[in-house]
């Protein structure tokens, strides 16, 4: 039996009705209930629902053998999984935003706002700018509007936020989207099950396997 951890939320269910046009089909999930896992024995898939952050963790820890995660979540926290390609949904940018007519001054620390601390200080790291990370969880935007950052780092789809606060998009660093991830021993215990699964879903949707 196959473990699928699938991220709470719409890109949890696009992913999931991937898995049931590639064949992998679980009707229980699509029940109206509290529950958490869903399985199938004739297709010999589990499923279970997971704060999408925490689905790389499930997979790295063994709890899953493969699970979709964005590329964000992978870039922050660095799981050690096996990333087997883009599924091509969520797409949406990692950008640097800020008032549109803000302009980097290098005689002074750079105030960022942030959920994503990792990201930002890799990304400032390689262009060996000082900043001062602020590490928030609610709305990014406010910060630089109230004066308690310079700029914010955040994920951006379609900018519509931003400018109903007038802000704009000021750098772009990663493009973001879904990713299929595995287990590396289940990898490799599983292989034949987990590769047959990964080609009839990247088949079927509009990302690269890898």
């Amino acid at each position: 039996m196959i473990h699928i951890a699938l991220p709470k939320g719409r890109l949890g269910e696009k992913a999931y009705a991937l898995f049931e046009q590639a064949g992998y089909v679980c009707p229980s999930i699509r029940e109206e209930n509290r529950k958490l896992i869903f399985e199938n024995q004739e297709t010999q898939v589990r499923y279970f629902w997971a704060k999408p952050t925490d689905v790389p963790v499930y997979v790295e820890r063994g709890a899953a053998d493969i699970g979709i995660a964005g590329k964000d979540i992978l870039l922050e926290y660095a799981p050690d999984v096996y990333e087997l390609g883009d599924l091509g949904m969520g797409r949406c940018r990692m950008c640097v935003a800020g008032p549109s007519a803000f302009r980097d001054s290098q005689d002074s620390t750079l105030r960022v706002a942030t959920k994503f601390p990792n990201i930002t200080k890799n990304y400032y790291a390689a262009k060996s700018r000082q900043i001062d990370v602020i590490e928030l969880h609610g709305s990014i935007e406010l910060a630089p509007i109230v004066g308690l950052s310079d700029v914010i780092v955040d994920i951006v789809e379609t900018g519509s936020t931003l400018r109903e606060n007038d802000l704009s998009v000021l750098e772009t660093i990663v493009p973001i989207s879904a990713r299929f991830i595995a287990n590396r021993a289940a990898y490799k215990f599983k292989y034949n099950e987990i590769r047959k699964m990964s080609e009839a879903i990247f088949a079927l949707c509009k990302g690269d396997a890898t």
